[in-house]
């Protein structure tokens, strides 16, 4: 059975780039398809379902920051994978990108190599949270859920959790390594309850690192980014 190649979206206006970001991806056999700005990169996601986007952050008209923040909208892109670049390298502008959803950074000018890298890595992740999707259970480390049952144990331990606090693993657990910030969490665990606040999210985590670390003043697997979010460190199941 012939393996279909992923299929890559490069939005840049710097045709140099573009090309450059073409050539390399190209080379890895991977499918690209460009798009100029941020209008035209929202049809061709729509019309074409890349399996991850290259997004620049300053584009013309509609910016890259705009683009991803409606992507991040949609539920049907709302795990789409993104790898913003810029050629602004400031702390401020990374947190700004990771705040708007996007799943990794890279400032130019930047090597192709690394390029590629990320790429492989972001998509090696988003695989990987689609299969734990459609698993069941969920087996790591000392970590253990069946998503049928709804029982968590932690290091051979039974865990009780409270349902919101369930879901609220469930999504982190299906996104590992990724940064989320507090309105996805909201958005994707709470839904459309109207008297949840952010600080509601922040509440649901220390209650979930107080059943599940092993020691919660200083959590393991599920990480503060401050002024960013929280982010579920699989690597760490094993340690």
């Amino acid at each position: 059975m012939a393996i279909t190649a992923p299929k890559i979206l490069i939005v840049e206006d710097e045709p140099d780039i573009r090309k450059l970001v073409n050539y390399n991806l190209s080379q890895e056999r991977y499918k690209v398809l460009e798009a100029e700005d941020g209008e035209q990169a929202l049809k061709i996601v729509q019309r074409d379902k890349p399996n991850l986007v290259i997004l620049d952050l300053m584009l013309p008209g509609l910016s890259g920051m705009e683009v991803c923040k409606q992507l991040r909208e949609r539920p049907e892109t709302a795990k789409l994978p993104i790898l913003m670049l810029t050629a602004k390298a400031s702390e401020t502008d990374r947190v700004l990108g990771l705040e708007m959803g996007a799943d990794d950074y890279l400032a130019k000018p930047f090597s192709p190599r690394e390029l590629v890298a990320r790429v492989r890595a972001l998509l090696r992740r988003a695989n990987g949270a689609a299969n734990i999707e459609q698993l069941p259970t969920y087996t790591k480390g000392g970590l253990r859920i069946d998503f049928t049952t709804y029982e968590v144990a932690a290091r051979g331990k039974t865990i009780k959790l409270t349902l919101k606090e369930f879901n609220l693993l469930k999504f982190l657990v299906q996104n590992p390594n990724r940064v989320l910030n507090r309105d996805q969490l909201l958005d994707r665990v709470w839904g459309g309850d109207t008297f949840v606040t952010p600080r509601t999210v922040d509440v649901h985590i220390r209650r979930l690192r107080k059943a599940i670390e092993k020691d919660d003043s200083h959590p393991k697997w599920i990480i503060t980014l401050r002024g960013v979010g929280y982010k579920f460190d699989e690597k760490a199941l094993e340690q």
